[in-house]
């Protein structure tokens, strides 16, 4: 059964604790500064594309440091039980939140690992309120942590999650993605539009 304190009292696994040599993360000198929309990096994305009519369409805002914010609607067609968010949903959503941190690092990463916790239900109409941060690198290995909280930024948190990133070249995509979405991808005439496509999948 999940409370609030239940990171204290089952912590997260040993895949998701920084090394003794880890290092603290460093904010990338190009990454967008404090305040500004990161923006979805690729329309079809669930998470963050607005392309998706029943995607989450979540939007982060980058932060101090090498951390971001974001929210998130729970809809009608996010629901699990009746009138509640689906626990996978809330998992996507931690999940893209995470992923957006790799803007401020400038790197190519995808989801290694994610462990979440329930820690209260979330209703449909709530605004989930989410706050991701990196909390070390280990050569390619990105560690993080998030929150989301309902009733506003400092309300009370309903779902966490520790998460670890693999930093990956392009290829990870053109070698496994369906072609006919590669293609059309690789095709896009906006530059900036194409090579954001592929440098972050959460």
């Amino acid at each position: 059964m999940s409370n609030e304190n239940s990171r204290e009292t089952a912590p997260g696994s040993a895949a998701l604790k920084p090394p003794a040599d880890a290092i603290a993360p460093v904010r990338h000198p190009d990454a967008p500064p404090p305040g500004e929309l990161l923006g979805a990096h690729y329309a079809q994305c669930f998470g963050c594309g607005g392309e998706q009519p029943h995607g989450l369409h979540l939007q982060a805002r980058a932060g101090e440091g090498v951390r971001v914010s974001a929210e998130f609607t729970v809809r009608p067609a996010h629901q699990g039980a009746p009138g509640l968010a689906h626990g996978g949903v809330l998992a996507t959503a931690l999940d893209e939140t995470l992923g957006s941190l790799n803007w401020l690092l400038r790197v190519i990463a995808v989801t290694g690992r994610l462990e979440t916790d329930f820690v209260r239900p979330v209703p449909v109409d709530t605004v989930l309120h989410l706050d991701a941060e990196v909390t070390a690198v280990h050569g390619r290995k990105i560690y993080s942590t998030a929150t989301g909280r309902i009733g506003g930024p400092d309300g009370p948190v309903a779902v966490r999650a520790d998460a670890l990133f693999i930093e990956v070249k392009v290829d990870h995509f053109i070698d496994n993605g369906r072609p006919e979405e590669i293609r059309a991808a690789m095709a896009d005439p906006d530059q900036a539009r194409r090579a954001r496509a592929f440098e972050v999948n959460p």
